[in-house]
């Protein structure tokens, strides 16, 4: 079990990650596609990445290995930024870091040469680490990085909700399962038995897509403090293929109505930064069954994401919803295709990629 303990400091300064993390999301990704079980959420994904890749598991699985811990170098706080933000970060790791973070691997004796001259800090197998994990975010995270986005803007609204119905304390009790809340402590199911005291530093919450089980952190406790832990996802909530963004609906939301009519367009345009089944219906004036039939009809069309919270369902908008919205996709934004809805359930199952 993880043991975060919070100072009263520690809650004035606990924060959600404003979007995904590419590194991050592109570690665990790897995690989950050396996995063989038979599966609707990761399954189709796992075979989609895998006929893409071309031979960079092979040089990224010494340094990542399937179980346990992985260097804390590869997932640096700039991932929220992007990917190339996060890339220059990676460049920019200090080479006694990278011999200490090298030197913990279980099987650093055995290294291939490439990561044993990473480990002395030698400029070209730290640009080859970067082109593998770029050519390897490029085929397996990339091409479905909305729908990544888009399970993790629901929770970023569920958290959201949380902490203004009930502050930090409410923001924290929302937490999946395999996090517990009994102030001043978060308990956190976890393969080691750990400890960490923030000490002020406040925690960054950040929902990921392609964590399973258990949540994962830094083994370093004095990196700034990191929480990384599984959305909820569908029965068969795999990301879709991409494919070619619809056309845009042009007068956006004004002939939104004309496409799917008037009550339905106010439905997509109410539910906004999210709302639940019962606001919706408040909002738009109709019954909560009529409020609920639009919402799963606007669900199955891929516009909008539910998150069930409790009692409680959230309604929020799939990055294809906002584009229909607002006219289109913007300049360079890629819209992939439709999920398929089914009800929520969180996943399952302890995770392998926690770090000790």
């Amino acid at each position: 079990m993880l043991r975060v303990h919070f100072s009263e400091l520690d809650l004035a300064r606990l924060r959600m990650a404003i979007r995904p993390d590419v590194l991050w999301e592109t570690v665990l990704s790897f995690h989950r596609l050396r996995e063989n079980r038979a599966e609707n959420v990761y399954g189709e994904w796992r075979s989609e990445a895998r006929n893409r890749l071309n031979g960079e598991a092979r040089l990224l699985a010494p340094l990542i290995p399937s179980r346990g811990y992985f260097p804390d170098f590869l997932t640096p706080a700039e991932g929220v930024i992007g990917c190339d933000s996060a890339m220059d970060a990676l460049r920019a790791t200090p080479g006694e870091r990278l011999h200490s973070e090298i030197s913990r691997l279980p099987a650093a004796r055995s290294l291939p040469g490439w990561i044993r001259e990473l480990a002395q800090g030698e400029a070209r197998p730290l640009d080859r680490l970067i082109t593998t994990l770029r050519a390897y975010h490029r085929a397996a995270v990339a091409p479905y990085w909305a729908h990544i986005q888009a399970r993790i803007e629901a929770d970023r609204a569920a958290r959201g909700r949380a902490l203004l119905d009930g502050g930090a304390d409410g923001l924290l009790a929302s937490l999946p399962p395999t996090m517990r809340w009994r102030s001043p402590v978060l308990e956190v199911d976890y393969p080691v038995d750990r400890d960490l005291h923030l000490r002020g530093r406040g925690l960054l919450l950040l929902p990921s897509f392609f964590c399973r089980g258990t949540p994962v952190t830094f083994r370093n406790p004095e990196l700034a403090p990191v929480l990384v832990y599984p959305v909820e996802h569908a029965r068969r909530g795999a990301p879709p293929r991409p494919q070619q963004r619809p056309a845009a609906a042009s007068g956006c939301p004004r002939s939104l109505g004309k496409l799917v009519g008037q009550t339905r367009s106010e439905v997509l345009l109410e539910v906004g930064g999210g709302c639940t089944t019962s606001e919706l219906a408040r909002r738009v004036g109709v019954s909560l069954a009529s409020a609920s039939q639009h919402a799963s009809v606007l669900r199955e069309a891929g516009l909008v994401h539910t998150l069930r919270q409790g009692s409680a369902v959230l309604h929020t908008l799939t990055p294809l919803g906002a584009a229909l919205l607002r006219g289109g996709a913007a300049p360079g934004e890629r819209v992939f295709g439709t999920p398929t809805a089914f009800p929520v359930v969180a996943t399952s199952g302890r995770g392998p990629s926690a770090r000790g």
